[in-house]
């Protein structure tokens, strides 16, 4: 449903208090004055703090530093006489009681009249006594025919011409932008060179990495790391491999759904976010990191409207690998004791988000505690598949062992006793390999000569991997992966006992 379909609802069904989150005044405006039109005309009043009530000369300046009088102006109208009533940036006075009862008596009035306030804010901010009152309606960001109409008029102002290709990658980098920082940058392009060219791309997304930091939600994650530096996980990578190309033209012309996602569930250290920045680097897409926490607010209806904004700008900058860590830890308590049903509610948003989006957001989604997640993420339909990363095996520590060392010492690889260090590290994860390597380099640095495989043995043997200290907790994962839940990430081997290994 489009934002003015659903407001046009708002509206024709007389809800009195509509509050709208966004920085895009001027958009919003704009889609509110046609919604009206459509409406038979309905008069349009907009107030401000510094200004007052604006347009209409009988009322103009009225209300002005007076957010309660600017209520009262609404109150003393006509029961028959109607508008939309725009109040800007009034978020700042409704923890005011004042404000707050008059708002509540009007909220009652206004059910039997022709009339509604419309909150523009750049935030969420609703006191508790004003929930039930208040309806929140996301103003989307500007879609591609959107972005389009803005490139052509500057394109057009500044007499210079894309071709259609050009256009349209230009149009794929300002996806996620709001209408003024499109401007904003295009306009920084004409005034370095008098027109707008197919490198400002460069700028865009530049300036896309700069709103994605602003939101404190998502990060705009660089990926620098391929396939090949994930050492085992064959049946991973073939998996990954084979969907290379699902985000192409080509792919939706053979009839092939977008990827949806993957769950990535086993011991920590195993590789489970490197896969994610490596998928995101061999299928070309930018990688958005999102810490669920920050999803989580104080205020009423914050966590869910930021859940709302993750969603939404993850799919305005599709396509896209969205990269979930620890998926476990942010939905652990989905029971909502304690928090007045908050995680529930956004763990719903979610979960309902990740079984219905046609969007190309590929999510990557880790977890090392199964136990924690709730039943609901484990079904058939949220990810493509659900892949279990267990201990690697001895061949794939030899191969984890040679993607560190040809990158440490390329130039005398050949010195080191490979096949020997992976037998002699049975249990050790990836990420326990790797610090087994820096401890062996600090050996050799401390005594000014090179690190050789015996200082990486006495590095091993001094460390106690987690198969050891979290014994139960990785039997359980690998019990739970034998009985058939997940998917073997790795090909060769069985899961077999902790300590033992699985050589």
């Amino acid at each position: 449903m489009t934002f003015s379909t659903e407001f046009e609802l708002l509206l024709r069904a007389r809800y009195p208090l509509i509050y709208i989150p966004t920085t895009e005044e001027e958009r919003v405006e704009s889609a509110i004055a046609k919604v009206a039109q459509q409406q038979g005309n309905r008069p349009i009043y907009i107030w401000d703090f510094v200004d007052g009530y604006q347009g209409n000369p009988n009322d103009k300046g009225y209300g002005k530093r007076n957010p309660l009088q600017a209520l009262e102006f609404i109150d003393n109208l006509s029961a028959d006489v109607s508008g939309i009533f725009i109040l800007r940036d009034y978020h700042r006075f409704l923890e005011d009681i004042s404000v707050a009862r008059k708002l509540r008596n009007l909220s009652r009035k206004l059910k039997s009249e022709p009339k509604n306030i419309v909150f523009l804010s750049p935030q969420i901010t609703i006191p508790s006594d004003l929930s039930e009152a208040v309806v929140i309606l996301e103003f989307p960001l500007p879609t591609a025919s959107e972005i389009k109409v803005e490139i052509e008029r500057l394109t057009n102002a500044t007499g210079n011409h894309l071709s259609s290709q050009q256009l349209d990658d230009l149009i794929r980098a300002c996806q996620g932008l709001s209408v003024d920082r499109i401007r904003r940058v295009l306009a920084r392009a004409i005034a370095t060179h008098g027109q707008i060219r197919p490198d400002d791309v460069e700028l865009v997304l530049a300036e896309k990495r700069q709103t994605i930091r602003q939101t404190q939600i998502l990060d705009f994650y660089p990926a620098k790391e391929q396939i090949t530096d994930i050492g085992g996980l064959d049946n991973l990578k073939d998996w990954l491999l084979r969907r290379g190309g699902s985000f192409s033209d080509r792919a939706r012309q053979y009839g092939l759904p977008y990827p949806r996602g993957l769950l990535l569930v086993g011991i920590q250290g195993t590789g489970k976010s490197l896969t994610a920045k490596a998928i995101s680097h061999h299928w070309y897409l930018p990688l958005l990191r999102l810490d669920v926490g920050r999803l989580f607010g104080g205020l009423v209806g914050e966590s869910e409207s930021r859940t709302r904004q993750m969603i939404q700008l993850a799919e305005a900058l599709s396509p896209c690998v969205l990269w979930i860590d620890e998926i476990d830890k942010a939905f652990a308590g989905v029971d909502g004791k304690g928090d007045a049903g908050t995680s529930s509610r956004v763990f719903g948003t979610f979960i309902t988000w990740l079984t219905e989006k046609t969007s190309p957001v590929f999510v990557v989604a880790t977890a090392n505690n199964i136990d924690s997640l709730p039943a609901e993420m484990l079904r058939k339909g949220r990810f493509d598949e659900i892949f279990f990363v267990g201990l690697p095996t001895r061949a794939e520590r030899r191969a984890i062992f040679n993607v560190h060392l040809t990158k440490l010492r390329p130039h005398n690889l050949a010195q080191y006793d490979i096949d020997r260090l992976a037998y002699e590290t049975p249990d050790f994860s990836g990420a326990e390999i790797e610090q087994t390597l820096i401890e062996a380099m600090h050996i050799g640095f401390s005594q000014n000569r090179d690190f050789t495989t015996d200082d990486i043995l006495e590095s091993a043997s001094q460390m106690i991997p987690l198969a050891v200290t979290a014994q139960a907790q990785i039997q359980f994962l690998q019990d739970w992966a034998n009985s058939g839940k997940a998917r073997l990430a790795s090909r060769q081997g069985s899961l077999g006992k902790v300590v033992e290994g699985r050589d």
